[in-house]
């Protein structure tokens, strides 16, 4: 899929810079929304860990973790940072079975085109146990392409709905814009949803 590794080739070449930019960036109250839905020392997976910033944080709450990304550098230096190792793999192979109590999915999906978002989103679906939630969140608007260098999938409420209704087993459970969280980026916007297991 040439527009996944466009994607992949930019992390790669950008990963310190990333790491930088986004390590210390505040998800505290995102995070929280996704943890309500969870028991204490829940098992979670960080789908697209980036930096390990949100790995990290959810393991020093107490919670067992595991962590992926597709690229290998990032990989790397979130292995670092969050004290743990975090599996270099691509989206599209991952194949868990009912295992993870929550899967955090932010800002990673949106890279992916929507026919292999789907696709993988049921695959998340079914590596959720039952009555497991997933948090994903994408730019908000309906631009899909190539935009700075990576492909982007945006998201708004119809294009949420459309999706869970498309992956079978996976019913929404709240969905709500916010504004972007880093530095700097005065309206752009996000989309947010919660997805549960039925």
């Amino acid at each position: 899929m040439r527009c996944l590794m466009k994607t992949l080739d930019y992390y790669e070449s950008n990963a310190k810079e990333y790491f930088k930019k986004t390590v210390n960036v505040n998800f505290a109250e995102t995070r929280a929304a996704f943890l309500d839905n969870l028991e204490d020392g829940a098992y979670i997976l960080d789908f697209g860990c980036g930096s390990g910033r949100d790995a990290k944080a959810f393991k020093d709450a107490g919670y067992r973790v595991d962590a992926l990304d597709g690229s290998a550098e990032l990989c790397r230096l979130a292995s670092d940072y969050a004290k743990m190792e975090v599996k270099h793999m691509r989206f599209t192979d991952f194949h868990e079975k009912e295992t993870y109590d929550g899967i955090w999915a932010c800002a990673s999906l949106l890279h992916l085109p929507y026919d292999a978002l789907k696709e993988v989103v049921g695959r998340l679906c079914a590596g959720l146990k039952e009555n497991g939630i997933l948090y994903a969140s994408f730019k908000y608007g309906n631009f899909e392409g190539v935009r700075d260098g990576r492909y982007y999938t945006d998201f708004n409420e119809e294009k949420t709905e459309r999706l869970l209704r498309e992956v079978p087993g996976l019913q929404l459970e709240k969905q709500w814009v916010s504004m972007d969280a880093l530095p700097g980026r005065d309206g752009v916007r996000w989309m947010n949803f919660l997805g549960r297991k039925r």
